[in-house]
């Protein structure tokens, strides 16, 4: 029988770690598609599957609340939503629908939302940027060109974050900003999932410094086109990456 305390281990550490484990495994099952809209979660099931206590399955059913995956309902228990319902920019739920059979469509569509945004955030920065703003930007593109060769892509991409968090942050527009953590779980996906090329893109690795050039000058106008350039080289990368080889009959 499961208890109010299994599954905590010995300390407030162990039980977090069992938390994220619950919610990850059934946050990724949701956003597969391996609980459809309308399935019902029993958490007396999950807390035996998991040997978690009913506080932890609270917690985690609380959390799937709140990111608007199931609701709770009265005679009826935790019922899964439809996707059409879910909080679709939390970054865990972007993290989960990119591990699932739907990643191809979810990349695209993030990456045309990076292409709406970032062009005319840059476009701000370059007006708006503060001199540490300035200093962060090109010391990220720099580090972009450092680990660009060889390979490097899990340090590539943490200079990559880097930059387009600066981007966003310097707009002065705290909606941009705000989407840093997706525009990072959009960028951690394509890497962890293999949707890009042993090294990136050299063409596109210049053009990150080109606009840090652009930023630091003041040149609304140059940073704005040359970060259209960089999203719209992305989306040719993801038709190239995402498209299925031809079977050779």
């Amino acid at each position: 029988m499961t208890t109010e305390g299994a599954g905590s281990g010995t300390g407030s550490t162990a039980g977090q770690g069992l938390h994220s484990h619950v919610l990850d495994t059934i946050g990724l099952a949701i956003a597969a598609g391996e609980y459809p809209p309308g399935s019902v979660l029993r958490t007396d099931e999950i807390a035996e599957r998991f040997d978690a206590s009913r506080t932890v399955v609270r917690e985690v059913v609380r959390v799937l609340e709140s990111m608007r995956l199931v609701e709770s309902r009265r005679r009826v228990g935790v019922t899964v939503r439809p996707a059409d319902a879910w909080n679709v920019y939390d970054p865990r739920v972007i993290r989960w629908r990119l591990a699932g059979p739907d990643r191809p469509r979810q990349l695209r569509s993030l990456t045309v939302l990076r292409s709406a945004v970032e062009p005319v955030a840059a476009g701000l920065a370059a007006t708006l940027a503060t001199p540490q703003h300035c200093a962060d930007l090109t010391a990220a593109a720099l580090g972009m060109v450092r680990t660009s060769r060889g390979h490097r892509l899990e340090d590539y991409l943490q200079h990559d974050i880097a930059f387009h968090r600066v981007v966003l942050n310097a707009s002065g527009n705290e909606m941009f900003a705000r989407l840093g953590d997706v525009v990072a779980e959009v960028l951690t996906g394509r890497t962890e999932h293999e949707v890009m090329f042993h090294d990136p893109d050299p063409a596109a690795v210049t053009l990150h410094v080109q606009v840090a050039e652009a930023v630091r000058e003041g040149d609304a106008a140059r940073a704005e086109a040359l970060t259209r350039r960089i999203a719209v080289g992305a989306l040719e990368e993801l038709d190239v990456l995402l498209t299925p080889d031809p079977v050779t009959p």
